[in-house]
């Protein structure tokens, strides 16, 4: 399933004209926008790859000289407004000057309502201009970003329409019944105990976003049946709207991808195993549940704090949608013989 992802497209750019981009999408009138040309070119490239590489440099007076632009890309509005916007959305975004990020896991972060940039307000623009300097730009009061923003993710990062993730369910779903060996990431190993908990629950049900419920009935019908520990999406992940068959890559969420090795690294040093490793699904469980008491171990990186958006947390650690979930799964051993 997993294939290399193309990362070499890299295209430089001001931070600002990611803002520009989104702003556009959401014009109601064909107005023009400065740099256009440039714009179209961003655009293109996403629509090509939207994993292209997207670095952002902007001119700073600090240790980050070293990736400087100049400013062949200033707008009109004046340098001190330019290098404010810059370093703003930066800053918002929890990102320095000069720092690479594919345009799928920008997108997706840009549109986090926490994390993200909702709105361009005192990015743009301003609600009180104090001087001739800081007008801002001409369409920060327009509502386009704020419309655009809405969009982004649809028009930019294409992917899936919801038929086509529809049959992909159906068709892997029913592949997985019939499989004698599941091959699964590690740390969905927790996330089938939080799925579950205790059979009973009456939102225990195959939903359209994942094969979840697949992998643990395939296990329950079948505790015989080997589970190989695989790096990067698996066999859960094909309908999911994140996962892009094309490449083989997670992109649900902003760095989705990057937290799940993290969790699935973490889950094979408490279980001493390796990536490759086989084992029937009863016993492989009740090595989970042995080895792993709390889902906070993982899926909470053992203290429970967020250093970063790429770094979220899973909501279920420590709250009732998922922490006693595992607990209720662990008593039972997944529904599993023991």
């Amino acid at each position: 399933m997993k294939k290399n992802c193309n990362y070499d497209d890299c295209l430089e750019m001001r931070p600002y004209q990611i803002l520009c981009l989104i702003c556009r999408l959401g014009r109601q009138t064909v107005v023009p926008y400065y740099f256009e040309e440039e714009l179209d070119e961003i655009q293109q490239r996403i629509a090509r790859n939207r994993d292209c590489v997207l670095k952002f440099r902007c001119d700073v007076e600090s240790t980050f000289q070293f990736q400087n632009p100049g400013d062949a890309y200033d707008t009109p509005e004046g340098k001190s407004f330019n290098l404010r916007r810059d370093l703003s959305i930066l800053q918002r975004l929890g990102l320095m000057p000069g720092a690479e990020i594919p345009a799928s896991d920008l997108i997706r972060l840009l549109i986090q309502p926490e994390f993200g940039i909702p709105s361009c307000r005192n990015i743009c623009g301003f609600s009180r201009q104090t001087a001739p300097a800081w007008k801002g730009c001409r369409y920060a009061d327009s509502g386009n970003y704020e419309r655009g923003i809405k969009l982004a993710l649809e028009k930019l990062i294409f992917g899936r329409s919801k038929a086509e993730r529809a049959v992909c369910k159906q068709h892997t779903a029913a592949q997985m019944y019939q499989r004698e060996l599941l091959q699964i990431s590690p740390h969905h190993l927790l996330c089938m105990a939080c799925f579950v908990g205790k059979s009973t629950d009456k939102q225990y049900h195959p939903i359209p976003e994942d094969n979840l419920y697949e992998a643990i009935e395939t296990c329950r019908r079948h505790p015989e049946t080997l589970i190989e520990l695989i790096a990067g999406p698996c066999m859960i992940c094909p309908p999911c709207n994140g996962f892009y068959p094309d490449s083989g890559c997670c992109s649900m969420g902003f760095a989705m991808g990057l937290r799940n090795q993290e969790k699935d690294l973490d889950t094979l040093q408490l279980l001493g195993l390796d990536y490759g490793a086989k084992m029937p699904a009863a016993q492989l469980f009740k090595l989970l549940f042995e080895r792993i008491k709390e889902k906070n171990d993982v899926c909470g990186y053992q203290n429970g704090v967020q250093t970063h958006q790429a770094w979220s947390i899973c909501p279920g650690v420590g709250g009732s949608d998922g922490f006693e979930n595992y607990r209720q799964a662990a008593e039972n051993n997944l529904g599993l013989p023991q």
